[in-house]
Order: structure tokens, then sequence, then C-alpha cells
């Protein structure tokens, strides 16, 4: 059964679901394709309607949709409700920006007169993973709907129940049927799905693996596709960095959503004046992170998400020391019912230990010494990934100058703060293309029309 919800605080099976039939299947993508054809031809302040209404709606049951994705996948409560009001933001901030975003957009050309224009192309599927249940969906969801397209969805086999809950939200906001569809769908249906030609774009946010799979398969064929992968994110301190400030950001920013976050903090690179005292306080404070239920507020440590993701986590560390890494934190498995491990961190890492090149998806810090801002900026670059990072300098100056030198898709200065749905997300080399969220999320699946008019004669 590919649909579960396995707790992973207690390894229980709370609900299973089985996947869709093929008569279920072409029923609704059929139902996607002819709404499609109607809801492209809707007023803005029609779709605005139903969108606004669903961001209101998540904001009014902000703890059920919470309880359930802590349920499912192990997020710490508060942090979960957290995560719905943001997601319950970005659809309110599509549904009242969209029209503008999406406006015509005049040209001066030497002759006559000409503009750009914006409309959707059709069915979008979607691909969405389990560390984020709500947010990945609403920023797909908000931009993509209130341009005019639909869109069919394929969740993460982990969080069944969540993906069902959003689906209902839009349903309880008025959407009509096929705006918005979930599919309980297999790895060959969602095959098929980028294959079959009612589907006009593909997004993912996912692995490495299934980005390079699925966006060769709409490469194919000729299908545009926005990809959020994976990242390992530089944190580099600088020698006038202010402790006091940076050292619970690094904490927030390895150990949010217990370190699976893609644009994590996953990189810690110090300059050696520095370095002892960072890595004292911070050591310091993973330490004093408590593992608990994270239905209780109190909980400062929730589980990872599954069984799998923790025994995944647990052998990368073991790789990394066998082939001369040292660890000096954690490490292991905390013993208790459920899905938790140490917080962790390691350090000599060395560039031919495929912990250099890794992600870990997880509570585990690399820490790396360096001579310079130049040498912290060498290797923050020295990555296969590019999403995001951070600089943390008392210098306002030199933060934007290791900012902008740094190959990455995001960078942050003092923080590591991307929660607005104003600020557009997205990397770069093995993190992906594309952007989600801000004006740019919505321009991903439109067409850009070029419209022009001159009068005069057709050249001899």
């Amino acid at each position: 059964m590919t649909y579960q919800s396995l707790s992973p605080f207690d390894g229980k099976l709370i609900k299973g679901f089985s996947d869709i039939t093929e008569g279920e299947y072409e029923s609704k993508v059929a139902k996607a394709q002819a709404c499609y054809e109607t809801w492209r031809k809707t007023s803005y302040a029609h779709r605005a309607t139903i969108i606004a209404k669903a961001a209101e709606l998540l904001h009014q049951q902000a703890y059920a949709f919470a309880r359930t994705m802590t349920l499912e996948m192990g997020k710490r409560i508060s942090e979960a409700r957290g995560e719905v009001e943001f997601s319950s933001r970005i659809l309110a901030y599509y549904a009242k920006n969209a029209e503008r975003f999406l406006a015509p957009v005049r040209l001066d050309p030497d002759k006559g007169k000409a503009h750009m224009e914006s409309s959707p192309i059709g069915v979008i599927f979607a691909v969405e993973p389990w560390n984020f249940p709500y947010y990945q969906l609403a920023r797909v969801a908000g931009p993509h709907l209130m341009a005019g397209n639909t869109l069919v969805v394929k969740h993460a086999g982990i969080v069944p129940q969540c993906a069902l809950a959003f689906e209902q939200l839009l349903i309880d906001a008025g959407a009509p049927e096929g705006l918005y569809t979930n599919l309980f769908i297999s790895h060959e249906q969602s095959n098929h799905l980028v294959d079959d030609p009612r589907i006009k774009g593909v997004c993912l946010t996912g692995s490495v693996a299934a980005g390079r799979s699925i966006a060769a398969r709409a490469g194919n064929a000729l299908k545009p596709s926005s990809m959020e992968l994976g990242g390992s994110d530089a944190f580099i301190v600088l020698e006038d960095a202010d402790l006091d400030l940076t050292i619970p950001w690094a904490v927030w920013g390895r150990m949010y959503n217990t370190g699976q976050t893609c644009c994590a903090a996953k990189r810690f690179i110090v300059v050696e004046a520095v370095a002892d005292e960072f890595i004292k306080r911070f050591t310091t404070a993973l330490s004093a992170l408590e593992a608990g239920d994270p239905l209780d507020e109190a909980t400062t440590l929730g589980p990872l998400s599954s069984e799998a993701a923790l025994v995944q986590l647990l052998g990368q560390v073991k790789d990394a020391v066998a082939k001369g890494a040292t660890l000096l934190l954690g490490g292991k498995r905390i013993d208790r019912p459920g899905s938790y491990m140490e917080p962790s961190i390691l350090t000599d890492i060395t560039p031919d230990n495929p912990a250099f090149r890794d992600e870990f998806f997880g509570p585990v810090a690399m820490f790396f010494r360096v001579r310079d801002e130049a040498a912290a900026i060498a290797l923050a670059n020295d990555s296969d990934f590019g999403l995001g990072g951070s600089v943390w300098t008392k210098d306002h100056d030199r933060g934007h100058r290791v900012a902008s030198a740094v190959e990455t898709g995001m960078m942050f200065i003092n923080n590591i703060d991307w929660s607005d749905p104003e600020l557009p997300f997205g990397g770069i080399k093995d993190s992906g293309y594309g952007r989600e969220l801000g004006d740019m999320g919505i321009q991903q699946f439109v067409n850009k029309k070029l419209v022009r008019s001159v009068h005069e004669k057709a050249p001899a």
C-alpha cells in the first residue's frame, strides 16, 4: 500500500489508503481537463473569491490542520501551526495580487504598438513531498489556480490525510469539481500522467533522483517544468558576527522541522577566529533539546518523519565516520519509542568523504573551520547544491558582498527567514530550477504572448 499514515512517534498505523484504479484515474484527469475549459474563462475576481475563502478557512481551522500534520509526519505542533498559517497567507497573497502580476505589459517597439499578455496553459501536474504537507500544496495551488490553470496532485505516500484535507479545503471554499484534484497514484501511473497530453506542465519538489527522472520525462514530452530539489546550505559565520544573534538562528536553521528542510542550514562554515566559541555554544544549545511527543507544546525535539528516514540518516553518519569524519555530538538513535535521533555534529569532513557532497535530511550538522572570508566563500561554493545559504556579520556591506559571491538561489544576511509569500523560492545546480512564490512563482505555467499591431506595407 503506497499511501499510509504511520505515526512517527509510536510507529502505529493510523490509516491506509488504496491506490486509485485506472477508471478513477481517467475520470479524475478528465474532470480536471473539463474544469480548465471553464476556469480559464473565469474572472480574476471569481477565482480570488474561492482562493481567499480557502485561505480564511485554513486560518480558522489552523489547529485541526496542524494536528493532522503532526500525527502523520511528526512535526512539532507549534511548527505545524506556523506552517498552516503561512499556507493561508500564501493563498491570500495570490488571491490579492494575481491579476496585477499577470496584467498586460506594454512594450515600446520602433513602430506601432505591442504588449505581452499572460494566459493559462491547462492542467498542471504537481508532485509534492511530506516535509511541509500544506505549504508545498499552497505554493502551487495559490499561483497556478489564480493564473487560470487546474491542478492534479500526487502527494507523498506518508501524508495521505494531509493530502485529502487540502483537497477538501478547496471544495469547502467553493472550488468547482476538477479544479484541484488529489491523486493516490502509483509511480507507474505518475509516469503515465507526465506523458498524458492533457497535462501541460509539471512541477516537483523532492529528491535530486526524482527531479532528474520527472524532468527528463517532461522534457521528452516538451512540457515546461519546475524542480525544487535538495540543498546543503552554507551557514557562514565571519569573525565579526554577533554570536548572541547567530547561535539561536544556527539551532533553528539546523533543527527546524527536525532538520528535514531543503533550505535548512547544513554546512556551518566558521572563520577560525570565532570557531571555538561558536562550536562550544552551538553544541551546548543542541544538547539542551529534549525529545518528546510533538503534540506537546513543551517538546523541543520531535521525531523524524518515518523509520526509513531515521535508518537512512544513521547510516549516513556511520559511513561519514568510517571515512574519517569526527562525531562531536550525537549520532545515535534515542532510546524511546518512535523515530527519534540525537542532534548530531560532524567535523573533519574531507572532500573525499561522501558526507562532503551529501545532503543530511535531519538533525545532523556539518562543521567546518576556515581561515577567512575568501575561504568561507570558496567552501560554500564547493557544493553540488545551490538552494539557499546565510552569512553572519555585523558589517552590512560585507554581508551583501559575501551574499553576492555565494552561488545559490537564495542568500540571507543575519537571518534565515524565507517565510514571506513575496519572496521567490528556488535554487540552481542540483537544487533544481524555476521559482515558486512571489511574482516569479505565478509566471511558471502561463503563456507569455506577444501581441503587436503596426500599419505599414510589407517589405518589398
